[in-house]
């Protein structure tokens, strides 16, 4: 992670200023009513448009889905020139994600306003390890950035986890509310799950239990 690189956490945010509208969540395959949820692919995608299907299509709040192609930029799919374009230099972090061994990702956002938000990342990598470094030096970089609290060993949640909480962001964050964002190394996969809401509390029971979700849709580790 390159010095100063504003968080990708920190972006969903700054789209809540530009969303022209919310919509109704459709088309949802979790476990809902007492209706199975498919059994994840035990294949590794090999692009991004495989990783979608992996991703989790609902959250556990029940906020609406905001659609990928209304946000600015959108969200959806991810390759490595899309993530580098959000560093302030991103020739450089185009490098630092070359050697982490970056391969595609996707994103997916809800929400029902400024202060009120849910978001997923999912992002593929050559191998375990350069996942694994990722999304640690993701939620270092996102502690030191927020000036939060951040548990590199959260209770109940696999060791690869990092929970980070932001109480109180302050006039000048990109972060509207109480906030709680989370990054698990998973195999070949870097899994972020970020929640504005409420409270600390109301974000952290978001945020574990679509992390939990997540991590359970992908291929075996």
């Amino acid at each position: 992670m390159s010095p100063g690189r504003l968080p990708r956490s920190g972006r969903e945010v700054v789209l809540l200023a530009v969303l022209p509208l919310l919509v109704s969540l459709t088309g949802c395959t979790r476990a809902v009513d007492g209706l199975p949820e498919a059994a994840p692919s035990t294949a590794l995608p090999e692009s991004a448009a495989e990783l979608e299907d992996l991703l989790v299509t609902a959250v556990a709040s029940g906020l609406p889905r905001l659609p990928d192609d209304e946000l600015d930029p959108p969200a959806g799919e991810k390759q490595l020139e899309d993530v580098a374009a959000y560093a302030a230099d991103p020739a450089r972090e185009l490098q630092v994600l070359e050697d982490y061994g970056y391969r595609f990702g996707w994103e997916r956002f809800w929400g029902e306003g400024p202060t009120v938000l849910t978001a997923v990342f999912v992002d593929q990598f050559e191998t375990r390890a350069g996942a694994g470094a990722y999304a640690t030096d993701l939620a270092r970089n996102d502690a030191e950035h927020y000036d939060g609290v951040l548990d590199e060993e959260p209770l109940d949640l696999p060791a690869t986890c990092a929970l980070l909480s932001v109480a109180d962001p302050g006039p000048d964050s990109t972060l509207t509310g109480p906030a709680v964002l989370a990054w698990c190394g998973s195999g070949v996969f870097s899994v972020g799950v970020t929640a504005v809401a409420a409270s600390v509390d109301v974000a952290e029971d978001e945020v574990r239990a679509v992390l939990i979700e997540q991590l359970d849709r992908l291929p075996p580790r």
